[in-house]
């Protein structure tokens, strides 16, 4: 498995901020979102091939209870199933975040943080090959995958937010996916990657959430030690 980094640290976003967590980062995705703040695991993929056995050992180096399975796009690793069941029989609390375009297929998780893909993800004209601009405009968001998902799991959705424009996408999103899906598990983030640009966004998405009854989902990690891998 194409492994881009292991690392111990608090999980910055969601239900589970503050939470001690080690990270395991898959390199790879089939997404190509625009604003993608880990280019290095999916624009670029890089990184070292691990057994499960090896990211096993290594996660097992930390004393935390919770491990996040990232990327890229976890569920594009082959092995990903394999990984998640050995890293249960240790114990360990799983979240897998992922964009839901790809089915669980039964892989163990205790927390699904489904990210759906918005318009503003997609990649402008020019800034990569034409082929990938369609894919990812075509399966950035899969209704019936992420069906699947809460269907199957404890889950939070997570939007990324670029400007309250984007609010109307996001109410027909959560209705598109259907359910009961209380307001409270829909987060909204704030896209970017340094504080100046996250506090130029927060206080009007903010003010979203007090409207929808949305959750605000802060990005603590960035907040604390800036866009910087290993963190």
């Amino acid at each position: 498995m194409l492994i881009s980094e292991i690392f111990y640290s608090v999980q910055g976003e969601g239900e589970l901020t503050g939470v001690p967590s080690v990270f395991v980062r898959t390199s790879g995705c089939n997404l190509r979102c625009a604003w993608c703040d880990t280019p290095y695991a999916s624009w670029r993929p890089e990184g070292a091939n691990m057994t499960v056995e090896e990211i096993v050992q290594q996660t097992l180096q930390y004393p935390a209870a919770h491990v996040v399975l990232t990327g890229g796009e976890p569920m594009a690793a082959k092995e990903m199933p394999l990984l998640a069941a050995a890293l249960r029989q240790h114990g360990k609390h799983l979240t897998i975040e992922t964009a839901g375009t790809l089915p669980p297929a039964g892989i163990a998780c205790d927390l699904a943080s489904i990210s759906p893909k918005l318009a503003n993800s997609t990649p402008a004209e020019g800034s990569i090959a034409p082929a990938w601009i369609e894919r990812h405009e075509r399966t950035r968001f899969q209704p019936e995958i992420i069906r699947e998902w809460i269907s199957r799991y404890p889950f939070q959705l997570k939007f990324v937010v670029e400007r309250v424009e984007d609010l109307p996408e996001i109410r027909a999103t959560v209705d598109a996916v259907g359910g009961q899906i209380p307001p409270w598990k829909v987060l909204l983030m704030p896209q970017g990657t340094d504080e100046t640009t996250l506090r130029a966004r927060e206080m009007e998405i903010l003010e979203a959430c007090k409207t929808d009854g949305y959750r605000f989902c802060n990005r603590l990690h960035i907040r604390l030690f800036g866009n910087t891998m290993g963190t």
